[in-house]
């Protein structure tokens, strides 16, 4: 298959996944708390199994990484990474920035990502090498290069480890403006040149593949907190920029 095609499924899954979550958000609903104690719906588990069907029907021989049903085929060349509902805590909420998060990676690297946000009928999706889109319509960064200039978004929750949490505070009060979010819209908006700096721990692959290339082929850089690429082994701590200036900028605080 060649980008275009992958492009399209890519599409598709986001089309199947879109009204599944609709149908369940801002209505009595049954939360249950998962191993690791973060929430989870029967309305993430019926967006994955959409998401599941379309890529079975249309690449079975690829592999899949998931958040609520599991992982198969990691080691063959095309691998899908997948979050049926990127910040199911908005949606249990009602709040309507809870995405849905498809990555395809080619032997280990991002070639596609999309930020699907249900609740608002926006989408944000990349292919590598062919720039980034929202609905459509061509998005770039802000182009911000200096922290002092900068509209920061930290993560909405302290990481767990005490000596990220003392690293992350180094940028409090640092930028023009400071908000506090968490998951995919907050990259979208990066990305569309709304945010100037997103900075998160404690993620993992399915919660940031697909911003890679969303946010890259709109002029924007996102590493992890040493500077190194994001993959299916990182730790989970992700930094995302609207300039290389402003992101070497940002390592220098992060800095061990």
């Amino acid at each position: 298959m060649n980008i275009d095609e992958l492009g399209g499924i890519a599409i598709a899954v986001a089309d199947a996944a879109r009204p599944v979550p609709l149908r369940y958000f801002r209505k009595p609903l049954a939360v249950e708390a998962k191993g690791d104690l973060s929430p989870v719906t029967i309305a993430d588990r019926e967006t994955e199994l959409a998401m599941r069907a379309v890529l079975d029907a249309r690449c079975p021989d690829h592999g899949v990484y998931g958040e609520e049903h599991g992982q198969q085929g990691l080691d063959r060349r095309f691998v899908w990474v997948i979050d049926p509902i990127d910040g199911t805590k908005s949606f249990i909420s009602g709040m309507p920035l809870f995405t849905t998060l498809i990555a395809l990676l080619d032997e280990g690297r991002p070639v596609l990502g999309v930020i699907d946000v249900p609740a608002m009928g926006e989408r944000y999706h990349a292919v590598r090498g062919k720039g980034a889109f929202r609905d459509g319509t061509p998005i770039s960064v802000s182009g911000c290069r200096r922290l002092a200039e900068a509209v920061v978004y930290l993560a909405g929750h302290e990481p767990g480890d005490g000596g990220l949490a003392g690293r992350m505070a180094r940028l409090r009060g640092r930028g023009r403006l400071e908000r506090y979010a968490y998951d995919g819209f907050a990259y979208a908006q990066l990305a569309s040149g709304h945010v100037d700096i997103m900075i998160e721990t404690d993620l993992e692959p399915y919660d940031y593949m697909a911003l890679v290339n969303v946010v890259e082929e709109a002029g924007g850089t996102i590493t992890d907190w040493s500077g190194e690429p994001l993959s299916l082994n990182s730790k989970g701590d992700v930094l995302a920029t609207a300039s290389r200036e402003l992101h070497d900028e940002v390592l220098g605080l992060l800095g061990d």
